[in-house]
């Protein structure tokens, strides 16, 4: 029996499959099947299906108890494949994958399709992703693409990187329909402690037109603290210049509206983001299940369709909480950015310093910049981040004296993004060849002000510094979204005999939801999952890639 198999939805709930050789071509004849989640439980001996979209077949296998081991994406493969082609931003279907094969119109991706959090146990329907398309056309794209796979930079690379982001998309499918377990009970009380009563029609509750009236008063006039322009104008009146009503700057400013101000922005962002009718559209039967996607972003970090998961404030996180008996394992990779700058740069005094599970900047603190722990962190991050300016200049360039190697990767890799050049990954995600805004916030690169961060990185100025920067983050970024792809694929492998369930992942963080009598073994999967994810993506490298767990009833206690 072959080790893969092709497999496709066909209306009426059929499949249509076939056997696949090692050169990814047909290995016997195509069947047609009536039942395509019996297609699938009748041979557990496959090893990876294949199939046009994780998210079009997987939920309906699981909701019928049936859990794959391993898969191929095609519709992720194009994606990572027209980017390290240079063609990123082109439809991805495999419609569109076979039209581009032959020379024919290529089909638009369907739009995005939003999050329905009324039917969350349906939110993946099986069947195609876009339009039509025969099985054996599907069967032509995944040979044209394993062809494309073999010319890529790095093959062996590429092909892991397409491996780990099938895997990813199993995982997403997984926790979706596990569910992060919440108590409703808990974040309602947490939304009258923090917000008071709840006015009839829908208006502002109690705490916030409170703080709405202070601010008021402290201006002198009727100001309403939920719009920027109008506060900005405000402290003009005041004969106080702010630019907007960010946090950082508004905390500059001696004046009596502040304080309010920042309380009610804070409540403001809970009663809107997750307030009693997140509460409402979101919770079912005590789980909470966001639609996670895999890749989500150009540096592939995940994102979410709605639901707000990634982005759960501390306070509202007292309502995550386990079921009886059970517990809440949650792990967050240590350092993982400068982490992976040493693997991927193989530099040996970096390596050396991330070949320990202890505090990295402490290390880094007792060899380059002595008693000053804060200082290599600076320096560090500001070496990845590029943020090179005053001090951060003196302390990069010890940076550089000591480790040559890993900041000339950096460097090197801004200065590809200043010429208009693209830069990968360790495993070979493709930067895009321009910067949108929002695609830099995503990554957290700080942007000059005079920079509109939009620019085609091929010019000089502001443009071409944005366009360095995010470069320069993307090949440290991305690889430790690539390892997190593969920590995860390990660690669903490590736990698939256990009743524990992945819950939730954001960027570098995870939680196993598990009986508490699994909860040791769960832990240490987690630690034995990074560092076995660090060999797989980097090779053997002295470094290590730790977790600091913690064991907790709820979430808000893990920290």
């Amino acid at each position: 029996m072959s080790e893969r198999w092709a497999l496709d939805a066909v209306e009426g709930g059929g499949a249509r499959l076939v056997p696949l050789d090692r050169d990814g071509l047909p290995a016997g004849p195509v069947t047609t099947e009536p039942d395509l989640v019996a297609a699938v439980r009748s041979r557990p001996e496959v090893g990876r299906w294949v199939w046009r979209s994780t998210a079009g077949l997987y939920p309906r296998l699981l909701a019928a108890g049936v859990r794959v081991e391993r898969c191929y994406d095609v519709e992720a493969a194009e994606q990572l494949l027209l980017g390290h082609e240079g063609r990123l931003g082109e439809p991805r279907s495999a419609a569109a994958a076979w039209a581009r094969l032959h020379d024919r119109p290529v089909p638009p991706d369907p739009p995005a399709r939003a999050a329905e959090p009324g039917a969350q146990s349906s939110l993946f329907d099986a069947g195609p992703t876009g339009p039509e398309l025969p099985f054996t056309a599907l069967l032509e794209v995944y040979a044209d693409q394993e062809r494309r796979h073999g010319a890529a930079e790095h093959p062996d690379r590429m092909r892991l990187l397409t491996a780990a982001e099938s895997a990813g998309a199993l995982v997403a499918a997984e926790m979706h329909r596990a569910g992060l377990p919440w108590r409703a009970d808990v974040h309602r009380a947490l939304l009258r402690e923090l917000l008071g009563e709840r006015y009839a029609g829908g208006g502002e509750p109690r705490r916030l037109a409170e703080l709405a009236d202070e601010v008021s008063e402290a201006f002198g006039r009727r100001v309403r603290p939920d719009l920027p322009a109008d506060v900005v104008r405000a402290f003009a009146e005041a004969g106080i210049r702010v630019r907007s009503t960010r946090r950082w700057e508004l905390a500059k400013h001696d004046h009596p509206a502040v304080a309010p101000l920042l309380e009610y922005k804070k409540l403001y962002r809970i009663w809107t983001a997750h307030g009693w009718s997140w509460l409402q559209d979101w919770v079912r039967e005590g789980r909470f299940r966001p639609e996670y996607v895999p890749g989500g972003t150009v540096s592939g970090r995940w994102t979410t369709n709605g639901g707000g998961a990634l982005q759960i404030p501390k306070v509202i996180r007292q309502a995550v909480v386990a079921d009886e008996g059970w517990r809440l394992v949650v792990a967050d990779a240590a350092q993982l950015e400068p982490r992976v700058l040493a693997a991927i740069s193989r530099d040996p005094g970096l390596m050396e310093v991330a070949g320990h599970a202890d505090d990295l900047y402490t290390r880094l603190s007792d060899r380059a910049f002595p008693a000053s722990r804060d200082q290599a962190k600076l320096a560090l991050l500001g070496a990845i981040y590029g943020q090179t300016s005053g001090d951060g200049l003196k302390n990069l360039a010890a940076l550089r004296r000591r480790y040559p190697r890993a900041v000339a990767y950096v460097d090197d890799a801004a200065r590809a993004g200043e010429e208009g050049r693209v830069v990968r990954t360790w495993l070979g995600r493709t930067s895009p060849r321009s910067v949108a805004a929002g695609e830099a916030e995503e990554a957290g690169i700080p942007q000059e002000e005079e920079s509109a961060t939009g620019g085609t990185g091929t010019g000089t100025g502001a443009d071409a510094r944005a366009r360095g920067r995010f470069t320069r983050n993307f090949v440290v970024q991305g690889s430790a979204a690539d390892w997190a792809l593969l920590m995860l694929a390990a660690l669903r492998r490590a736990t698939a005999g256990m009743r524990a369930e992945l819950v939730f992942f954001q960027h570098d963080e995870v939680i196993v939801h598990c009986p508490a009598e699994e909860a040791d073994a769960v832990a240490e999967a987690i630690h034995s999952a990074g560092d076995l994810a660090g060999r797989i993506a980097f090779g053997e490298t002295p470094v290590r890639f730790p977790f600091t767990t913690a064991t907790v009833e709820r979430y808000s206690d893990a920290k």
